[in-house]
């Protein structure tokens, strides 16, 4: 029973990572494409909402029902398809906390331009493109674990 309850709330946190990633990554970029300083920052005040309420939670729940998952069925940690995730995932982190501050940022740009009524700054545009850079490793690198963790390849090192 303990193996499925793992293995449950492992899949159901991976799929919060995956679908909060590509749900915000959507309603940002359909934001930003109105080119309206208003509604960029009211998108941008939920996502950033969002992102600390299910994709923190689940950034720290990931981890610990993995390790507990992986001692329970007897794998080791140092596996090559289990390290990979893990460094995989670190790649992600590296990418992802990053973007919470500029998601941050990208509010305050948006919401200080609508107020005043001023067109967006030249910064909320080189940020906005630097956040959609970040995006795509980080993107990436989810699909390869969600990969690994379905296949469990055989990987040497």
């Amino acid at each position: 029973m303990l193996y499925f309850v793992l293995k449950y709330l492992h899949i159901i946190g991976a799929s919060v990572l995956l679908g909060t990633g590509a749900g915000i990554a959507f309603f940002m970029l359909a934001a930003h494409r109105t080119g309206r300083a208003g509604t960029i920052a009211a998108v941008a005040r939920i996502v950033v909402v969002a992102d600390f309420l299910f994709t923190a939670t689940a950034v720290v729940l990931q981890p610990i029902t993995g390790v507990a998952l992986a001692w329970h069925v007897g794998y080791s940690l140092t596996e090559g398809w289990i390290l990979l995730s893990i460094l995989l995932y670190l790649v992600t982190g590296a990418f992802w906390l990053p973007v919470v501050w500029m998601q941050m940022e990208l509010r305050g740009l948006a919401e200080t331009a609508s107020k005043g009524g001023q067109p967006l700054p030249k910064r909320y545009y080189r940020l906005f493109h630097l956040w959609f850079a970040f995006g795509f490793p980080a993107f990436g690198a989810v699909l390869a674990i969600f990969w690994l963790m379905i296949a469990r390849p055989a990987i040497e090192w």
